[in-house]
């Protein structure tokens, strides 16, 4: 049977309100009962960085600002020239009952077959290579999503009573690849290897939730207090 996800295409943001929405929607993820799959891109050249990292380690890592404190773990992502992506789940769909390793290894599943339908071979890593602490694109994870060796997808996921936040960034591999085709592909090949296949709904965010991201936005991602607090 075939499930409906919503398919956000929201653009280019601020740091702050990309972080804000994502945490709205994770917020609302079992109002709006269907999982979401947002394609965004930053406005400004901008890192976000693990929810637990300490802001010190971060500013002294990177040069790119703002800087602004993600809702999920993870390390140092810089978004310079990055595609970035999240996915949402409301608490009772079946990916909000996966392990935390089983979540994303189907994640960077799904992307390595959006990329094969470009031609573009990627494999899942089979065990960690760290080679500087904090930094999400230096050495890789289990499960991150390789390309000749180099990780080209990492992502970082919170789950609550909302359901589940998936955040991933992908450093595209050096080929002449559209973003848009990347995208087109993510949808058409979603649901292949799962349980179900997908359809898409395009998804506009409505006043509340839009109201609930600017709140979060000027209350948490836009203040030093929230992004430097440890």
């Amino acid at each position: 049977m075939a499930e409906t996800w919503l398919l956000l295409q929201s653009g280019e943001g601020a740091a702050a309100f990309n972080m804000a929405l994502d945490e709205a929607l994770l917020e609302h993820a079992a109002r709006l009962a269907r999982p979401v799959l947002r394609f965004y891109a930053w406005s400004e050249r901008a890192a976000s960085f693990g929810y637990s990292q300490r802001f010190a380690d971060v500013a002294s890592a990177t040069q790119l600002r703002p800087l602004v404190r993600r809702p999920t773990g993870g390390g140092i992502v810089p978004h310079d020239a990055d595609w970035t992506y999240s996915l949402v789940f409301p608490p009772t769909h079946s990916w909000a009952e996966l392990s935390a390793s089983e979540s994303y290894r189907r994640a960077h599943e799904w992307i390595g077959a959006a990329f094969g339908r470009l031609d573009v071979k990627t494999e899942l890593a089979a065990c960690c290579r760290k080679e500087l602490a904090g930094q999400c694109f230096v050495g890789h994870e289990k499960f991150d999503l390789l390309w000749h060796g180099r990780k080209i997808a990492g992502a970082a996921q919170r789950r609550n009573r909302s359901g589940l936040l998936i955040q991933g960034s992908l450093q595209p591999p050096l080929l002449q690849i559209a973003k848009a085709d990347w995208q087109h592909a993510m949808c058409d090949v979603a649901g292949l290897d799962w349980a179900s296949s997908v359809k898409w709904e395009p998804f506009v965010p409505d006043c509340e939730l839009n109201e609930r991201a600017g709140e979060l936005v000027r209350t948490k991602y836009s203040l030093a207090d929230y992004n430097e607090r440890r």
